[in-house]
């Protein structure tokens, strides 16, 4: 169980990363849409979001 999330955890944060830096060559590259921009930000939140809890899950299962 600790593995699965291990890797999950690290899915995570590789997923946000990536979305993290297409929304960034989005917002940078000219004439791109605002709105796909928009859209890739809210999903690198989301994923972070779901990643710290993971992280959180991960953390309380290793100390116990």
């Amino acid at each position: 169980m600790i593995t699965f999330l291990t890797v999950l955890v690290v899915l995570g944060m590789l997923a946000t990363l990536g979305i993290l830096f297409a929304g960034m060559v989005g917002i940078a590259r000219p004439g791109s849409s605002p709105t796909r921009s928009n859209k890739l930000m809210q999903w690198r939140v989301i994923l972070q979001g779901v990643t710290l809890a993971l992280f959180a899950l991960l953390l309380l299962l290793i100390r116990h």
